[in-house]
């Protein structure tokens, strides 16, 4: 299914990301999936938002440079070999490049989980709470 994905271009620096996350928790949207790749300047925070225009426009607001691309969106089995069977050999078969993708799993109702890569992770548990 073709769904709308905010790409969102972060300065590689402390409280960047945090104004990214109030601009978006000020109008309410929800992050529903995301990925960010990294280099030593900026980030890009490709995401798919719970309203995906509203999102950019307040991304945009907030001094970001935004921008918004039509992906698909694919279910697949959570089992050893969906990505395989369901994706990746059939877009293969079919001659079509994958640029990049990010997957997540249906989570429990109400509750998310996310793996975080940190300049000090003693600290970071200790901020946390884990």
């Amino acid at each position: 299914m073709k769904i709308k994905q905010v790409s969102c271009f972060v300065e590689n620096q402390p409280g960047r990301l945090e104004s990214a996350l109030e601009a978006l928790k000020a109008e309410k949207i929800n992050i529903r999936a995301l990925c960010v790749a990294e280099t030593s300047e900026f980030g890009i925070m490709r995401m798919v938002l719970s309203d995906s225009a509203k999102g950019a426009e307040a991304l945009r607001k907030a001094g970001f440079t935004v921008k918004e691309t039509v992906v698909l969106q694919k279910d697949m089995p959570d089992q050893p070999g969906g990505l395989l069977d369901t994706v990746a050999k059939p877009l293969a078969r079919a001659g079509i490049n994958l640029e990049y993708f990010y997957a997540f799993i249906d989570p429990t109702p109400g509750t998310a989980s996310i793996v975080l890569k940190v300049s000090d992770p003693d600290k970071a548990e200790k901020v946390m709470g884990q």
